[in-house]
């Protein structure tokens, strides 16, 4: 084992090249003096000895000229995205200027390509680095890990605004392409935003293909919505720069191509322990993917889970009620929801609200206001984004509605009955809002505000997650996961040097004593 260990150390001597200066070189400890004790780059130096890198020297395997250090250049990775600046061209720029950077990186000086390249290449691994150190945690005691909050925010894609088509313009695009590449364009002929080598001709008609498959997924799938929510087809629009990018408003209410981040934190410590991105406008529904990934990282469940209205759906509530997770979220509404100040129009029509019927669990049947039972009459498929639900209906009997006092705010119809639906395990919904009246569960919430919401500020503002700054989803998702692991392995270097603290401290205490 000896001798396998040193075959091993000497391959990736001769895999590597070694940096400029080392810890005796003139230069680095000019720099070395000039950096403050409590400074970011000592932290990162320090923080990165907790990663594993065998996964990702074998990356390197067959590579046939020599290749750069890759530990120094996670630390470089590492600081730039802690210090927002999130494009590797940024990071060219700065390995040259900045004296903290290039004290970090023993004076390498990696090319713009080999930066991008890099990047790439920690794709597959962050988020097994972003699993083992929420794991550490766990071991070192940073936090039981048993309660959480999560929240998601649109982020604006790499992709302009400008750039949408729908399927006649789109068509076009591919059509100019295909001649220009059969060499039947000529210059006079060729629009502005059309690619000028051969080889960008090529990249734009793989590109414009991916957008006229993820268009017709969404011709099919407005195809299937109600009459009342189906676009015109003309409507249905897809990004020409970034196909994969869902399509939406972000919270300026501007309509633009969007991801949409998810971020589950941990309520004891600062530690995000699940994440993902997807190309999606709404939070519901996301909860699964998110509780999926939590359980595996920490190696149990959740028992409570934090999280805004938008994942106070049934289907959520399912999800969770199935991974054993205790959810707590308001109904139908939101800490910065906006009234609606428009005036009601004088011909719209409001019923008695579903509130204000009672349910009868053991009698399976609903009593209105007026003291009058609605008995179930029959049952309908009700079809969301993605997934069904079962809804039951319960009329009341059309002799008693049109008799009714109160029919004239209740129905139109009153000689057919009113009719009240229920959807399948709605006793769900009505265990959640009966839990977010209690004073624990109102006590319990507002540690929401105080965790995730406090981390994406943190992330908007210090880590520049207001907009990506690569195209494609996978591309987001490693800007998401970097960012992650930035902030999960300073968390865990500061807890354990807070609790060296407190131990010396102690010590010195009780050696006083």
């Amino acid at each position: 084992m000896v001798n396998a260990g040193k075959r091993a150390d000497n391959e990736d001597l001769k895999r590597f090249i070694e940096p400029p200066w080392n810890e005796l070189s003139e230069d680095w400890l000019r720099l070395e003096e000039r950096l403050p004790d409590e400074h970011l780059a000592r932290w990162i130096e320090r923080a990165v000895r907790r990663l594993g890198f065998s996964a990702l020297r074998r990356t390197y395997a067959g590579v046939g000229k020599k290749s750069l250090p890759p530990e120094l250049m996670v630390k470089i990775v590492l600081y730039e995205i802690h210090s927002q600046r999130l494009s590797p061209a940024q990071w060219a720029r700065d390995i040259k200027e900045n004296e903290p950077l290039r004290w970090l990186a023993r004076g390498l000086e990696p090319s713009r390509s080999a930066l991008y390249d890099f990047r790439d290449r920690l794709a597959p691994l962050v988020d097994d680095w972003n699993a083992m150190l929420v794991a550490m945690g766990i071991e070192e005691k940073v936090t039981p890990a048993r309660r959480g909050a999560l929240d998601g925010s649109s982020v604006a894609a790499a992709a302009s605004r400008r750039q949408l088509a729908n399927q006649d313009r789109l068509a076009e695009r591919r059509r100019l392409v295909e001649r220009a590449l059969r060499g039947k364009l000529t210059e006079k002929e060729r629009p502005a935003w059309m690619a000028t080598s051969r080889h960008g001709l090529f990249r734009q008609k793989e590109r414009y293909n991916s957008a006229l498959a993820i268009l017709r997924q969404r011709l099919e799938q407005n195809a299937r919505r109600r009459s009342c929510k189906r676009k015109p087809p003309a409507k249905v629009l897809v990004s020409l720069t970034d196909p994969e990018a869902a399509l939406g408003r972000d919270k300026l209410e501007t309509f633009r191509p969007l991801y949409n981040v998810q971020l589950l934190r941990d309520l004891d410590s600062p530690l995000v322990v699940a994440y993902e991105t997807f190309s999606a406008t709404q939070d519901a529904g996301l909860v699964g993917p998110l509780l999926e990934r939590a359980t595996e990282w920490l190696g149990h469940k959740l028992e409570q889970l934090l999280a805004d209205s938008g994942y106070a759906s049934l289907h959520d509530l399912q999800t969770c009620e199935a991974a054993g997770v205790e959810l707590f979220a308001p109904w139908q509404e939101n800490d910065y929801s906006k009234q609606n100040k428009k005036k009601k129009a004088s011909n719209q029509f409001t019923q008695i609200p579903k509130t204000e019927f009672t349910w009868l669990a053991k009698e399976q049947r609903f009593v209105c206001p007026e003291g009058h039972s609605l008995n179930f009459c029959g049952a309908r498929k009700v079809r969301r984004s993605d997934y069904e639900l079962t809804e039951r209906l319960y009329i009341c009997s059309p002799k008693l509605c049109s008799a009714c006092p109160r029919q004239k705010d209740c129905t139109r119809s009153p000689q057919k009955g009113r009719t009240v639906s229920r959807l399948e395990n709605e006793e769900l919904l009505d265990a959640l809002r009966a839990r977010m009246q209690t004073s624990a569960a109102k006590a319990l919430y507002k540690l929401r505000s105080q965790t995730v919401e406090l981390t994406y500020a943190d992330f908007k503002e210090h880590r520049g997650l207001r907009r990506f700054r690569s195209r494609t989803l996978q591309r987001a998702k490693t800007q998401v996961a970097l960012s992650v692991l930035a902030h999960n392995i300073l968390t865990l270097e500061r807890a354990t040097a807070h609790q060296t603290a407190d131990k010396t401290a102690k010590r010195l205490i009780l050696k006083a004593a």
